[in-house]
């Protein structure tokens, strides 16, 4: 890792793990300023950086595409955040790759900023785990109601019950479809005959 007080460089696919307090975790996300690399997590004084490869955006575009396909055949109204960080003061901060607002969509229409200790928490994030940087556990103080995680070409669904995540099989904001099975088809197609292609599929079959 390269740190100084203007910038931070990780080399693409490289997971850094450090002690560090809230203080240091804020300072470190003033110096990435705008720059959505490297990925930022605080967690039990604990910082995660994670510099992404290239696969990372590609497949959290996928999945981003394919849920507001699903949404909007349901003609359900939401809201979809990318890149956003999502943080508590002195509990954690948090990036996952997509956010949706479903239920509580019209809590965050045209909002510039979202207060995190006052606003409802996105219903549903996406994250990519691609370098083992990723549990669903770490989105238990932001009370998201359900988790996805796609890691090893598999989804997985985790959906909050309590204090805890639990595995499910089925998204409870599409109990009609298999999601897993459904977002393997479509991301296999998109690598094998391009993402818009796999979307236009997707959509005929639905």
């Amino acid at each position: 890792m390269y740190a100084s007080p203007e910038k931070i460089q990780l080399r693409p696919g490289t997971v850094m793990r450090m002690p560090g307090s809230w203080e240091d975790y804020q300072r470190l996300a003033q110096q990435r300023g705008d720059s959505s690399i490297p990925r930022i997590k605080y967690r039990n004084g604990e910082i995660l950086l994670m510099a992404p490869l290239p696969v990372h955006g590609r497949d959290a575009h996928i999945l981003g595409r394919i849920v507001t396909v699903l949404l909007e055949h349901k003609e359900q109204d939401h809201e979809a955040f990318t890149p956003i960080t999502i943080d508590l003061p002195e509990e954690g901060g948090i990036e996952p790759d997509y956010c949706f607002y479903i239920d509580n969509w019209q809590t965050v229409v045209g909002k510039w900023r979202i207060d995190w200790q006052t606003d409802p928490p996105p219903d549903l994030v996406i994250e990519v785990d691609v370098t083992s940087f990723t549990a669903a556990e770490d989105y238990l103080p932001y009370r998201i109601p359900e988790v996805w995680i796609w890691k090893n070409k598999t989804l997985q669904i985790y959906r909050l019950h309590e204090d805890r995540y639990e595995p499910v099989s089925q998204s409870r904001f599409f109990p009609e479809l298999s999601v897993p099975e459904l977002v393997s088809q479509c991301w296999q197609q998109a690598y094998e005959q391009g993402t818009s292609v796999a979307i236009k599929q997707l959509k005929q079959s639905l």
